[in-house]
């Protein structure tokens, strides 16, 4: 990473140690990443408007993603909220051991934290050395059908990838 974000620069070393390994795979292998930080995954038919959600438990922590949405929905939700673990579990802990992120990231919680944990998400599902690699196979161009082709590559959505693009 050339210039580490505040974000990235607020999580914990050890944290990040595990994340840099899993970002060298793309689409970064985010079930694994989640594993390796000790957190459970669980795909659930959550409420319509929710998109996702981090809960402590007993045992650590669990992140419960809505199987009604697309799949670079759910794989951005996923890092949205692991995001959510890396630089929020102190608010998390204070808002009652749940956040839970509606189909627009807003969890109630500051709309900084929300901001911060959607500008982890896509450093962690599009890391910026892959992407400028990807990029630099196609000229560096930013049209539309490089857009298409880096999203897929990603595993996310086009408007994902065109927000991270214009970072």
């Amino acid at each position: 990473m050339a210039t580490p974000s505040k974000e990235w620069q607020k999580i914990r070393a050890e944290d990040r140690e595990i994340i840099e390994r899993h970002l060298t795979q793309v689409p970064v292998r985010l079930g694994e990443l989640a594993t390796a930080l000790g957190i459970d995954v669980k795909i659930s038919s959550l409420p319509l408007n929710i998109s996702g959600q981090i809960s402590r438990t007993q045992d650590g922590y669990e992140i419960k993603i809505n199987r009604h949405e697309s799949r670079q929905r759910q794989r951005f939700t996923l890092a949205h909220e692991l995001a959510h673990f890396l630089i929020h579990r102190d608010t998390i802990d204070r808002l009652g051991g749940t956040l839970k992120d509606n189909v627009l990231y807003r969890s109630g919680a500051p709309e900084n934290i929300e901001y911060e944990a959607n500008r982890l998400a896509a450093q962690i599902v599009m890391p910026e050395a892959a992407l400028r690699q990807e990029q630099a196979k196609y000229g560096n161009q930013i049209s539309e059908a490089v857009v298409d082709l880096l999203a897929e590559h990603f595993g996310v959505s086009k408007a994902a990838m065109e927000i991270r693009m214009a970072a």
